[in-house]
């Protein structure tokens, strides 16, 4: 370990990024140093420097799903197998921490998404506070965040390319309840839209239909597993149409929305058939209201409408086993279309904010790539 580390802090909404250096940290028991392998840019992270996200404790360093090399630690550390961690060893960790255990979500709802005491790396940490986000050479992991090794064959640039998108579309597609035969539409072709659309095909989906934008992603959603894609330049009666055409005239079994703009909320209720099931994933933040007719989108439709937030340990943990598993199939690898250090991370928000990339990955360079 070093005695300090640079790290990328935005110090608030609409802000330039500045690097800043930062004392390594004192390690009580149970404590991680990582060296960070890689982190990413993603849309939440365009979302806090636009300041979009409520109660952020600006300046923070942000990048709450990251991968590194374990370079320090105290005391030993298990996974949940009860295997130790060494000195060495790449894994990924939960960017959620600190969710009480005790409270009415954690225990009676079984919610713990909800839960007030919940903290996120890269989110609501201050700077002040040391290395907890991914935009840095180093992560402190305070005791008690949960580690898993990458599984035999898994890099870091193919983890890092489904990045968080990867937990929150295992959550999303839990949520839908997915069937052997179904027909499904994903609204947006985003990471994670492209996980979706992967965790949809490996969940027996007879159709998985794609809408999104550009054009690039929806040939990459193909890749992932989409049956079929519509863009967003068809109109959008026109789509509705179509997708009633390739299900028979009903609309889809399931409609997970995964875009952003609150307009697809409304879209995925006009798609879902009469008794399915729509999942709204993508209002991350709060981007308007958006009008629908509640007696003919859901009422006399008969529809079921889930919200899905968050991820918890159980998502990153199947998550990364069935990528583990299934990476050389579906090339979450290729996600990553741009590689950023931590002197060039406005360009990395402004390219990810005009999606003229998939995926932006943060490279410190403290770590030399096999």
């Amino acid at each position: 370990m070093r005695s300090h580390y640079r790290a990328a802090v935005m110090p608030g909404p609409n802000q330039p990024i500045e690097v800043r250096e930062f004392r390594a940290p004192e390690l009580q028991p149970g404590g991680v140093v990582l060296h960070t392998i890689l982190s990413e840019v993603c849309g939440t992270d365009v979302h806090l420097h636009h300041g979009k996200l409520s109660g952020v404790p600006y300046p923070i360093i942000p990048g709450h799903v990251s991968v590194g090399q374990i370079a320090g630690m105290r005391g030993t550390i298990t996974d949940v197998d009860g295997l130790p961690f060494h000195e060495g060893d790449v894994v990924g960790f939960m960017d959620v921490h600190e969710s009480c255990g005790s409270c009415h979500y954690c225990i009676v709802a079984k919610e713990t998404t909800r839960c007030p005491s919940r903290k996120v790396y890269g989110i609501t940490y201050p700077a002040e506070h040391g290395l907890l986000g991914g935009w840095s050479e180093a992560i402190w992991l305070k005791p008690g965040v949960k580690l898993l090794r990458l599984p035999k064959g898994l890099d870091a640039e193919t983890y890092c390319g489904g990045g968080c998108g990867l937990n929150t579309a295992m959550h999303a597609t839990d949520r839908a309840e997915i069937r052997l035969g179904d027909s499904v539409v994903v609204l947006g072709v985003g990471p994670v839209g492209q996980s979706i659309v992967t965790f949809a095909t490996l969940s027996g989906a007879n159709q998985v239909i794609a809408i999104g934008a550009p054009d690039d992603r929806l040939a990459f959603a193909k890749r992932m597993g989409a049956t079929k894609t519509l863009s967003l330049g068809q109109p959008r009666e026109e789509r509705i149409q179509l997708v009633k055409d390739w299900t028979g005239g009903r609309g889809a079994d399931v409609v997970i929305e995964a875009a952003g703009p609150p307009q697809a909320v409304t879209d995925a209720l006009d798609l879902v058939r009469d008794g399915g099931r729509v999942v709204v994933c993508g209002q991350y933040t709060d981007n308007g209201d958006i009008g629908l007719n509640p007696h003919w989108q859901i009422n006399r439709k008969h529809v079921e409408i889930r919200g899905s937030w968050g991820s918890d340990f159980s998502h990153f943990h199947r998550s990364i086993a069935v990528m583990g598993r299934h990476h050389e199939r579906f090339p979450w690898r290729e996600m990553i279309t741009a590689r950023y250090d931590l002197d060039h991370l406005d360009e990395a928000l402004d390219a990810v904010a005009r999606r003229t990339v998939v995926k932006a990955a943060v490279d410190p360079g403290i770590v030399a790539h096999s």
